[in-house]
């Protein structure tokens, strides 16, 4: 049942790391496997008439830190492995980042291109339903994720607080501003990749003038990380989605590009660029290369073929371990997605805490926060990089790691 490349790929790197700090065996046991995991059946009526059973997971890793915190995700390959091996990654993000929460994950393994939004609205108020007893705000805080949005978590917030017979706007984050959701929010976890890529060109103390840019993943996070890093002067060669990817060595205009698949719905066939597929991305020559799309991209296959000098990783898990030591062999400094994407879980944290208080901030005082716990958080695994001569990806898993055991040697374990 947890077997998947991703699971094992999640407890190899526990491995590694529980045996560079000598972590006590009995946590390192508790820490391969989830505190809980939820499987649910989720009945859908469908627009035909009939009646679609779809399979729901919800994974709690830890609680050791807070309550639970994680993404929800629609794909027809969601499975218990895959999620559990996610919900492992965002408790070690939770961690590195200094955030009161323990990791969590889940989805729906359902195909949402070809559902509607009365059906998508009908499968997820369901799914929240049977999952409900497991979330809440002082338990778990679900958020979106691939193919889920504002309007999901929306449903989710309706759903739980008609069930609980009041309004409880903690329950989820990433939700609309008028429900409760923060400002900035749907941009936070490209802007974090920004402050993360900031603060490595400093470290680095990069001179190149408007460095060239491959963006793999044009949605919520690539497409805010292209559309800012673009407005600073970067140029932008490259840029795919899932319909395929153009390049230009001249650069592409973002904005341009932006209404481009507004109105046509993809990146492909935008004119004076020539098209390529999102792997082909992945090997063109280029300062930075931002992996935004999907986890498993960079393999031991077409590592060696990277010519970019910085990874920086926008989604999770997009470089396999083998693939790692490649790149780590090959000189290319590798910003790890649990640093380089934490802008994500931070603007969560920032929305259950006003949401909790129902006290909001304005835009500049969320940035300025971000931007900070960004900083911190890269100043932190780069120097225990430098001075215990490790990579990037191992002092973060490290430094998060570390301070999970922390808590369960301080807690205890109950008899």
């Amino acid at each position: 049942m947890y077997d998947s490349p991703l699971y094992r790929m999640a407890l190899r790197q526990l491995d590694r790391v529980a045996e560079r700090i000598h972590l006590d065996p009995w946590i390192h046991q508790r820490l391969q496997v989830p505190k809980r995991a939820w499987i649910v059946a989720v009945p859908t009526l469908m627009d035909d008439g009939s009646l679609s059973v779809f399979t729901g997971y919800r994974v709690q890793h830890d609680f050791s830190l807070g309550p639970s915190k994680g993404g929800v995700r629609y794909s027809p390959n969601v499975n218990l492995a895959d999620m559990t091996a996610m919900a492992m990654s965002a408790t070690w993000k939770c961690a590195l980042m200094d955030l009161p929460f323990g990791g969590a994950m889940g989805g729906v393994r359902c195909d949402p291109e070809r559902m509607s939004l009365g059906e998508l609205e009908r499968m997820t108020r369901r799914y929240i339903s049977e999952i409900i007893l497991s979330i809440g705000p002082e338990i778990d805080v679900p958020a979106p994720d691939l193919c889920t949005d504002e309007q999901t978590m929306a449903w989710m917030l309706d759903t739980y607080s008609l069930q609980k017979g009041y309004t409880r706007s903690g329950v989820v984050t990433g939700k609309p501003l008028i429900l409760g959701g923060t400002q900035g929010g749907s941009r936070a976890t490209g802007m974090g990749v920004i402050f993360a890529l900031e603060e490595t060109l400093r470290a680095l103390r990069w001179k190149t003038q408007a460095p060239t840019l491959a963006v793999q993943g044009f949605g919520k996070v690539g497409a805010a990380a292209a559309s800012l890093l673009y407005q600073k002067g970067f140029k932008v060669i490259a840029v795919s989605d899932v319909r395929g990817g153009i390049y230009s060595p001249r650069g592409l205009d973002i904005e341009l590009l932006k209404k481009h698949r507004e109105e046509s719905g993809a990146v492909v066939n935008f004119p004076g660029a020539e098209p390529l597929t999102g792997q082909e991305l992945l090997e063109i020559p280029c300062d930075i290369l931002i992996p935004a799309a999907l986890e498993n991209q960079i393999t031991e296959e077409n590592a060696d073929r990277l010519r970019c000098k910085i990874v920086i990783e926008g989604a999770s898990s997009p470089t396999t371990q083998e693939a790692d030591e490649i790149l780590e062999g090959k000189g290319i400094f590798v910003i790890p997605d649990i640093l380089a994407n934490g802008g994500g879980v931070a603007i969560s944290y920032f929305e259950w805490v006003q949401d909790t208080q129902h006290l909001f901030w304005t835009e500049e005082e969320t940035t300025w926060r971000l931007r900070d716990i960004m900083s911190r958080g890269f100043h932190k695994v780069y120097q225990y990089a430098q001075r215990e001569g490790v990579s990037m990806r191992l002092a973060a898993h490290i430094l998060g790691i570390s301070r999970l055991a922390e808590a369960h040697k301080l807690r205890g374990l109950y008899p």
